[in-house]
């Protein structure tokens, strides 16, 4: 006599009657509400999820492009010492030789020496603090947020005539394109009274965007020559602009620009300028995973709600089965299947859904703008025009692999509860 073959796991008899217990008759109304609800807690648990996880991508590239494309990767300057008319000085008299042993290491791509200092600029009777840059036409051309801002007035080929501005300012001070900017410095012409402030004005040649509203709000270029002479400082410079192949190895690079650059040099990298805002937003986004990683777990309990339901209400179905000599394995497969599925078809549309948010971010922005009124996003806050989003891989794979996992481990508990299940049991008051 043969032996009867045991069919092998997830058979299709299997998919058939889980299929027939999702599809709930509507006098087992419960067990149907409850798979909804299911499905649309993993939906916007993986929505959430997903739409978080871009965002905060999203912010800091956006954050760190405008960093690296707007402000020098290294900064280069001396310590300050004491000289002959006893005053302290910080200044790099020999910048120019400075500069062209920085270049010769292979790592570096640009350097370029620049006086800075902050002035107050004032025009049609309006007044604003600004951070001047002073730096040649030729290394202007080679920041990427300034030679190619979001938007731009004006011509940058006539930087060396006139000065550059953020659109901030111009917007602060109503000024534009060939209109005349007077800055006025406290540390100014040097008389037998003592310092008077130095007061001049300037042809606006140039206004950008950088994208980043602080630094729209307060940047100005000046040609290097003109603001040696505006800040006292001629013959020299104050540091030095140094731009490195590789900005996210620039922790390797202080050394080898520390021995070329001399005994009283010192480097400050945009790490060390930057480094704990970025930190700040790594602890965010750990603490935001986690906690939008219990709102999933959360939504997944829902799975063990239904299900529970769901093996309450077949106690008698799964005693028939049990007698006609269905196994406890292909019980609890059934039971599995019915959960891991919900799971699956609100996992897939969490990540439709957090993708076209991440996608089409702004046009939800925009709308949820118009019904709140406006002042949704403040860029005076924030730093950034916009909010920034960017999908990727990793992220979306985590929040997939997070919710199919947890939604496939809850499903475990009651389809054992229902595998267990005595038969005699189920079907004594029947």
């Amino acid at each position: 006599m043969s032996r009867a073959r045991t069919p092998a796991p997830f058979a299709a008899f299997e998919w058939m009657i889980a299929w027939r217990y999702l599809r709930a008759k509507r006098a087992e109304g419960g067990v149907s509400v409850m798979t909804w609800i299911s499905l649309v807690g993993i939906t916007l648990a993986v929505f959430a999820l997903i739409a978080t996880l871009a965002v905060r991508s999203g912010f800091r590239e956006e954050f760190v492009d405008t960093i690296l494309g707007t402000n020098a990767h290294v900064t280069v300057y001396y310590q300050a010492e004491v000289n002959d008319a006893g005053q302290i000085d910080r200044t790099v008299p020999d910048y120019d030789a400075l500069a062209a042993r920085l270049r010769t290491l292979e790592f570096v791509t640009r350097a370029a020496p620049l006086v800075k200092g902050q002035v107050m600029a004032s025009a049609n009777g309006r007044n604003a603090g600004v951070e001047v840059y002073g730096i040649s036409a030729a290394d202007l051309l080679t920041i990427p947020r300034i030679a190619n801002p979001e938007e731009k007035q004006g011509d940058i080929a006539r930087f060396g005539a006139g000065i550059a501005i953020g659109s901030g300012i111009a917007r602060e001070l109503g000024v534009s394109i060939g209109d005349w900017l007077k800055l006025i410095s406290p540390d100014g012409v040097k008389t037998p009274f003592g310092t008077s402030p130095r007061v001049q004005a300037f042809e606006i040649t140039y206004i950008f965007t950088a994208g980043r509203y602080d630094i729209d709000k307060t940047r100005v270029y000046m040609p290097f020559e003109a603001a040696q002479v505006y800040f006292n400082r001629e013959g020299a410079a104050d540091e030095i602009e140094v731009m490195v192949r590789s900005p996210d190895d620039v922790d390797d690079y202080a050394l080898p620009l520390l021995q070329a650059a001399g005994d009283r040099a010192l480097v400050w990298t945009w790490r060390d300028a930057s480094g704990a805002f970025l930190r700040a937003l790594e602890i965010e986004d750990n603490v935001m995973f986690v906690l939008l990683s219990v709102l999933v777990l959360i939504a997944a309990m829902n799975i063990v709600s239904g299900l529970i339901m769901l093996v309450k209400n077949k106690g008698r179905d799964i005693g028939i089965l049990r007698t006609m000599g269905l196994s406890e394995g292909s019980v609890l497969r059934v039971f599995f299947i019915c959960g891991a599925f919900t799971g699956l078809i609100g996992t897939a549309l969490g990540v439709i859904l957090g993708c076209l948010f991440a996608i089409y971010i702004d046009t939800v922005f925009s709308a949820v703008n118009l019904i709140a009124g406006g002042g949704v996003w403040d860029p005076s806050i924030r730093g950034l025009y916009a909010v920034p989003a960017k999908l990727e891989l990793a992220d979306v794979l985590s929040a997939v692999s997070l919710s199919l996992g947890l939604s496939f481990i809850v499903t475990i508990f009651p389809a054992r509860r229902a595998a267990r299940l005595n038969p005699v049991e189920a079907l004594r008051y029947e």
